[in-house]
């Protein structure tokens, strides 16, 4: 009988080591850059950048770039300088001109294109219930603001005379208002027979409400019949205005403060009233350029 011996177990290979899984891996991480703003109370804002540095040589800018074009055309450049732990310092000042509207902020270097930052710290305390300097020139208010993609903007205003909303209130069916008028040489004179006329967005159809002055303040109340009794049925929107006896017509708005986006913050019941075309609602409310407005539509 013949035996056959078991064949020998093949050796074993050698097991390689694993590889470095993209955890383990060393990447070096490219931090964007920041900006921290400091605001003051005439109306200036102080940028203080972090992670970023141009080149070796080249001038340092903040850029602001206008998203209109209807609003202003060119980009504002403003130079970028040593500033404190390390960073590089811009700053606009109350008096530069900087055209209403709203501006996406970047930094760049000479022959670079601009690079979008992000926002840091914001200080805007002394935002909040701004008083501005006494004066008849432009009145200038700009608010830092992150985006909904996390970017760093500002959201200007400049205006001459300026009527700011105050407090706000509904009153049954009526809507009162306490603001204070800025940037006129005197106030009392002119608000001395001022109104508050109140134009629908879409047919510039107006009407008007009686002011109580007192300096520079001023007051009003608008009944919501008086909107409503000219619905069509459709959503309508008033705009509402100081108007003086002599001269233009300023736009009531509420801008003095940290707020940039009010629409979605400063919210206020409706009230119904009735109409020709049935039931309807009045609300006031502030424009997406803060501005105050009120709506008519179907209850």
């Amino acid at each position: 009988m013949t035996t056959t011996a078991p064949s020998p177990a093949p050796a074993s290979s050698p097991v390689p080591a694993p590889s470095p899984t993209p955890a383990e891996e060393t990447t070096a991480v490219s931090v964007p850059p920041s900006a921290d703003c400091l605001a003051d109370s005439a109306g200036g804002l102080t940028f203080d950048v972090a992670d970023w540095r141009p080149a070796a040589g080249t001038a340092a800018y903040l850029v602001l770039v206008p998203r209109d074009a209807d609003t202003a055309t060119e980009e504002v450049r403003l130079p970028l300088t040593p500033g404190p732990e390390g960073r590089l310092r811009a700053v606009l000042t109350a008096s530069a001109t900087l055209a209403e509207g709203r501006w996406d902020v970047h930094v760049a270097a000479d022959g670079a294109a601009p690079q979008r930052i992000l926002p840091g710290m914001n200080d805007l305390r002394a935002l909040v219930d701004r008083t501005p300097e006494p004066g008849t020139g432009p009145l200038a208010v700009r608010i830092p603001y992150a985006t909904k993609h996390g970017n760093l903007s500002l959201r200007s205003w400049l205006r001459a005379d300026h009527a700011e909303a105050g407090d706000i209130r509904v009153d049954g069916g009526a809507l009162a208002v306490v603001g204070r008028l800025h940037r006129v040489e005197d106030p009392g004179t002119w608000l001395a027979g001022a109104v508050v006329e109140a134009r629908r967005r879409s047919d510039k159809q107006a009407l008007t409400v009686p002011v109580t002055a007192d300096g520079d303040g001023f007051a009003f109340t608008l009944p919501y019949a008086d909107p409503a009794a000219s619905w069509s049925g459709d959503a309508d929107v008033w705009d509402l205005w100081l108007r003086p006896a002599e001269g233009d017509p300023v736009r009531i708005a509420r801008i003095l403060d940290d707020v940039a986006d009010k629409k979605p913050i400063f919210t206020y019941p409706a009230r119904k009233v009735d109409a020709p075309h049935g039931a309807a609602k009045a609300v006031p409310y502030y424009t997406v350029d803060n501005d105050l407005s009120v709506r008519v539509q179907a209850a």
